[in-house]
Parts: C-alpha cells; sequence; structure tokens
C-alpha cells in the first residue's frame, strides 16, 4: 500500500497549502507520540535488566505502564490513519467536506482539527447515536 510519505505530493497553494502544513504538523506529532510510547514500553518490559527489584508490586506496575503505553500507541496510530486520509483526499479533491452528508466542513473546525470528517452537526449526531451514521436508515 502506498502511503503519503512514499508518493510524490502535489504542489499546493492559498488554503489547500495551509491545511496540508497542517496536517503534515500533526502528522509528525502523532508520529513523534507513537515513539515516545514505543520506547516507553519497550522500557517497562526491561526495568528488571536494569537492575530494578522484582517485587511482585513492581512488576504489577511495570505491567499496567505497558498494558497503557500500548493503549496509548494504539489510539495514537488510529489518529494518525485519520491524518493520513486527510491527506489523501486533500490530494483527491474531497478535502474538507462531511463524510456523512456531504456539506463543507467549517473552516474553523479544521483549523483546530485538520483531519475532521465530519461537520459539527453530524460529529454531534453521531455523539448523540453512540457513533451511528445519522443519515441512515
Amino acid at each position: 500500500m502506498e502511503t503519503t510519505s512514499t508518493k510524490k505530493m502535489p504542489k499546493f497553494t492559498g488554503k489547500k497549502k495551509q491545511y496540508f502544513e497542517a496536517l503534515m504538523h500533526a502528522r509528525e506529532a502523532y508520529l513523534g507520540q507513537m515513539n515516545f510510547h514505543a520506547s516507553e514500553a519497550l522500557d517497562s518490559t526491561n526495568a528488571d535488566k536494569r537492575g530494578v527489584t522484582t517485587h511482585m508490586a513492581d512488576l504489577g506496575s511495570d505491567n499496567f505502564r505497558h498494558a497503557m503505553e500500548l493503549q496509548l500507541m494504539t489510539e495514537e496510530g488510529s489518529a494518525l490513519e485519520l491524518v493520513e486520509e486527510a491527506i489523501e483526499r486533500l490530494i483527491e479533491g474531497d478535502y474538507g467536506k462531511c463524510v456523512d452528508c456531504g456539506d463543507e466542513i467549517p473552516e474553523a473546525r479544521l483549523k483546530v482539527k485538520p483531519y475532521a470528517i465530519y461537520c459539527i452537526n453530524c460529529k454531534s449526531i453521531r455523539e448523540q447515536n453512540d457513533g451511528m451514521n445519522p443519515h441512515i436508515d
């Protein structure tokens, strides 16, 4: 599968350039967080190799920390996937459109969350309906 890092990026101008830069910034931030959590997860599994005591409570804490770091890595990975998909939509010309209703996502929302896939209305409805698409009968 070809990712945005292996594709040749088009030259964006104007608003598209701003959105692309925001998405790339978000991408780098999530990659950095994933690397940090991976390092922390590995560190928590190597605690006994550093001469740290192997008391049961210490092992429990290390196991909890390891599980927490893996969960955070998973969440960061999901967000990174949303960023990659947003970059694809920008390239294809579908960026900034709600995937549920097709309306434009307000610029203010895209500034805060450049990889948003729902307009505010559809996002609110989904939150009220346990994530279900409001446009499916």
